[in-house]
């Protein structure tokens, strides 16, 4: 940015640096470098456009809001190429969170799987309730799916939930 500024021959009157996702709307270095822009009049500079945002309706309002800016990784897009990419990224922000929960909900099932022969086992020995199961694999080792070793009722019917039936 440091760069851009100086090929441009400008000042550099502040430095912020976000560490919250460009999804999130709640981004408190961000409000802070958009309020000292409007205030000194000064041009906003951000380093790349999709860590800006990943939302177009958030960089409308930001565009509508009197805030001028540049994004480094594109510092000769006009309105309409900003808006364009905007909408790309949002797009990939959305297509990124589909494969994830996919990812998620597909190592939940494998992990159900393996633990299945365990609640059966529970249940051969005469594990009745959630409860009991969830004791019971607990006693064999077995670790929760975050890693833990005391089950809860909860845990034990999603893993019952996600398993392959029992034969």
């Amino acid at each position: 940015m440091a760069r851009h500024v100086a090929s441009v021959h400008g000042l550099l009157v502040a430095e912020f640096q976000e560490v919250e996702s460009g999804k999130r709307a709640d981004r408190p270095e961000l409000a802070k470098a958009i309020s000292a822009a409007r205030v000194k009049r000064a041009v906003l500079v951000i380093a790349k456009l999709d860590r800006l945002t990943r939302n177009v309706a958030f960089l409308a309002n930001l565009m509508d809001g009197g805030v001028e800016f540049v994004a480094c990784d594109n510092p000769h897009a006009t309105r309409f190429t900003i808006h364009i990419l905007a909408a790309v990224a949002e797009h990939e922000r959305e297509m990124i969170s589909q494969r994830t929960r996919a990812a998620l909900a597909a190592l939940a099932d494998e992990y159900a799987a393996d633990v299945r022969p365990f609640i059966d086992a529970a249940r051969k020995a005469g594990a009745v309730t959630l409860g009991d199961i969830a004791r019971a694999l607990g006693a064999r080792g077995v670790r929760t799916p975050g890693g833990g070793s005391a089950w809860t009722n909860v845990q034990v019917r999603r893993a019952i939930d996600r398993g392959t039936p029992a034969p």
